[in-house]
């Protein structure tokens, strides 16, 4: 059985509704431009986690300003210990220019 189309949806020609629909899912990317830095030191492993035998995945969230620095971050998961290591590391990533902030989500993978 096929349903009634949404009375809003009445008079809003099929191309018309698919041209806005793509529009909007445009707008709602993420701002990535595929931005890539142009220096990137890898984060230390931390001795800590090494005697432990820690390993594990730290996946982080970033945004760019225009100019290239890394302007915040958040966490989205990972140990403690190796989350220290990566944020420390950021601190020191720059990325190329670009006319606009974006954001980043990075892996960084730790095994011992």
């Amino acid at each position: 059985m096929m349903s009634q189309p949404n009375a809003r949806m009445k008079g809003i020609a099929p191309c018309t509704f698919l041209a806005m629909l793509l529009l909007l899912t445009a707008v709602n990317l993420p701002a990535q431009d595929g931005r890539k830095p142009i220096s990137n030191p890898t984060p230390a492993y931390p001795e800590i986690a090494r005697k432990l035998h820690l390993a594990g995945v730290v996946k982080v969230q970033v945004v760019i300003t225009p100019d290239g620095q890394i302007k915040s971050t958040k966490i989205i998961g990972g140990h403690p210990l190796l989350v220290n290591a990566v944020e420390d590391t950021l601190k020191k990533w720059k990325y190329a220019p670009s006319s606009a902030e974006t954001e980043a989500l990075l892996e960084f993978n730790f095994h011992p």
